[in-house]
């Protein structure tokens, strides 16, 4: 999309279910896991830029060697980096002791990573908070095996307060308020209760300590740890975590919100949240890749056992549908037909904006994350066109067979009119580049807005002055500021007619609290055209009235609120809040006629009817917790508080 916002992270996790030998032999590497690793990760690196982590737990290790091992980087290059150390060490093995490189034990135990179990990360830092300690996998260190814990996830929650509040309510202090950490802590808790019930009951049986430890490591339940852990979680999540015995996980919220993907046999079982980056990674089908269940967590216990386990009562699927318009790499099948069916739905609108002149009408795309909604949008016109072209053929041949037309007359202006319109095309251009190397020098608050006019540069030359309507798709339209301060002004130097918007996705109206960077009422622009609306049918006294309602509301349960935003937008049209999104994008120094058009959210469901989370469009949020959060986010708009409200 034209403006940046980014998704909440990746992961990626590998469980070598065979010995380390049996890959050197078949695949010619004692380092076959952390090779694809870091081939997951990067075919995730779409899911994050502001830093990388992984982590590795080696099974059997001699008491007093480490058994957990984590490297993290927020750099701007945080993969190169940490794989760049990995790999350092396994060339200076290679270098300097080429008979150990080819000894699996040794490496095992003098190596980091060469490990059985592997757990990576790709992060965007929701809070812009982007030092090396926010970056993931979090671990939870002790001299227990059993009670290591390792995470790293692709989550918000909506009511860390109340879970922080539990944590010290059990006696914890929790070094820091945030969902991650209230996350490993609330699993970490749950986890120790465990051990120490085991722990009891084993030595009242009779045991060892030592013999205890085993015991506990082959009868801990993570099944009950987890459901004990997240029964009161709000959010969406897909959370990883790996334990120091060799059990690990991936649990996956109720409502589906964020996805998980995973592939088993008998020489590995792998997790990700995007399925190509599988798909790519190990050459294998779409149908051999498993989508994890909502409320299910992937349980592999340290024997190779492997089960999709029920936690929490599955609800209602809900799965984010900005992972198919945007977030989600496009070489998934499903995403890139789902894509194109975006700008199939959408194209009568616009050819009906257009008058059906497509002689004087040139399409193009912003941003690339764009093209395949154009694809599927041109392809949608050309349909019209060879159903126009079969009815003129019609006209033609009845009038033929009537006796209505001499040889003549068929020669001449019916197959001149026919003729014109077999010449008719889609005129398709690349229209606007994006700029990247700006980023790296302007950064200063002074020239930040000269920088978002100059983001994109274009192409000359292609549009007829005065002449041409210019079309271009962009997959969502959530702040408006890169169109209002850079796209319509670099158009407009073209000189259309007029200029044309098509956003593949509808109108963003309601915060997002699950993990996109949509947080705030205040900086989505079809609220501020909703709020415009209000002032200028003098109904501005509303704002106060709903913002009374949702003061009081604030302090109930979360699970008695209710969207009081929706009451504001119901008393206007789609059609009238898109008017007035144009009107206030509209720079006051352009030219051309400007017109912004919208995929319904009909049209979004029929494009993408399996991924039905659209709570960012309509306001109807899965959980209880995004309604007290919208509700929060309109007192701080009324407020004046620029800040999250959760």
């Amino acid at each position: 999309m034209s403006d940046e916002i980014h998704d909440h992270c990746g992961i990626a996790l590998i469980r070598l279910l065979k010995p380390l030998s049996f890959y050197k032999e078949k695949y010619g590497t004692h380092y076959y896991g952390i090779h694809k690793l870091y081939l997951l990760m990067e075919k995730q690196h779409n899911r994050g830029q502001d830093g990388a982590g992984v982590a590795g737990v080696k099974f059997d290790m001699p008491a007093g060697s480490p058994v957990v091992y984590r490297m993290r980087s927020a750099s701007q290059n945080a993969m190169e980096e940490i794989f760049g150390k990995i790999n350092h060490r396994l060339a200076d093995v290679q270098k300097n002791k080429p008979h150990k490189a080819e000894d699996p034990e040794w490496l095992k135990k003098h190596v980091p990573f060469i490990s059985e179990l592997l757990l990576g990360h790709v992060r965007y830092g929701t809070y812009g908070k982007n030092a090396t300690e926010y970056c993931h996998p979090l671990k939870r260190q002790n001299n227990w095996l059993t009670k290591n814990l390792v995470i790293a996830g692709n989550f918000n929650l909506t009511n860390v307060d109340e879970l922080f509040q539990k944590l010290i309510d059990l006696g914890q202090h929790p070094r820091e308020k945030t969902d991650t950490v209230t996350i490993l802590e609330k699993i970490g808790h749950f986890l120790d209760r465990q051990n120490e019930t085991l722990f009891a009951r084993f030595k009242q049986a009779g045991h060892s300590n030592p013999e205890i430890s085993s015991l506990i490591a082959q009868n801990l339940d993570m099944q009950e740890i987890l459901h004990n852990a997240a029964k009161r979680w709000d959010g969406g999540y897909t959370i990883a975590g790996l334990l120091g015995h060799g059990d690990s996980f991936v649990l996956r919220d109720p409502n589906g919100i964020r996805p998980a993907f995973y592939y088993h046999d008998d020489e590995i079982v792998v997790a990700t949240s995007e399925r190509p980056a599988l798909r790519t990674g190990f050459n294998i089908q779409t149908r051999e890749i498993k989508e994890l269940k909502p409320g299910h967590a992937l349980i592999i216990r340290r024997d190779g056992s492997v089960s999709e386990t029920e936690i929490l009562k599955p609800g209602e699927k809900k799965a984010c549908s900005f992972e198919r318009i945007y977030f989600s790499r496009g070489n998934d099948q499903d995403i890139y037909k789902e894509r194109k069916n975006l700008g199939k739905i959408v194209a009568p609108s616009v050819l009906k904006s257009i008058n059906y002149d497509l002689e004087n009408t040139v399409f193009s795309f912003i941003p690339n994350t764009a093209e395949v909604a154009f694809l599927g949008m041109v392809e949608e016109v050309e349909h019209y066109l060879d159903k126009a072209k079969e009815n003129e053929l019609d006209k033609i041949k009845s009038s033929v067979l009537s006796g209505q037309s001499s040889e003549i007359q068929q020669s001449g202006s019916d197959f001149q009119k026919l003729k014109k319109l077999l010449s008719v095309h889609p005129r398709v251009e690349k229209i606007a580049l994006k700029d990247t190397k700006l980023r790296t020098f302007i950064t200063n608050d002074v020239n930040r807005n000269d920088k978002a006019a100059h983001v994109y540069d274009t192409t000359y030359g292609v549009i007829r002055r005065g002449i041409d309507t210019l079309v271009t798709v962009d997959d969502s339209i959530v702040r408006g500021t890169t169109l209002k301060q850079s796209i319509f002004r670099i158009l407009d130097r073209l000189s259309p007619k007029k200029i044309i918007v098509v956003s593949s996705a509808p109108q963003i109206r309601y915060p997002d609290c699950y993990g996109i960077d949509m947080a705030k009422l205040s900086d989505l622009v079809a609220f501020q055209a909703m709020v415009a609306l209000l002032k200028e049918s003098f109904r501005e006294n509303l704002l106060e009235e709903i913002y009374e309602k949702a003061k009081a509301m604030d302090e109930l349960p979360m699970e008695k609120a209710v969207n009081l935003v929706k009451q504001l937008y119901d008393l206007f049209t789609t059609e009238q809040i898109s008017k007035k999104i144009t009107e206030l994008l509209r720079p006051d120094d352009i030219k051309a006629d400007i017109e912004i058009i919208y995929q319904s959210v009909e049209g979004l469901h029929e494009a993408i009817p399996d991924h039905k989370g659209d709570w960012y469009f309509t306001g109807n949020y899965p959980t209880p917790g995004g309604n007290k959060v919208v509700n929060r986010s309109f007192i701080n708009f009324m407020e004046g508080k620029n800040v999250r409200a959760y």
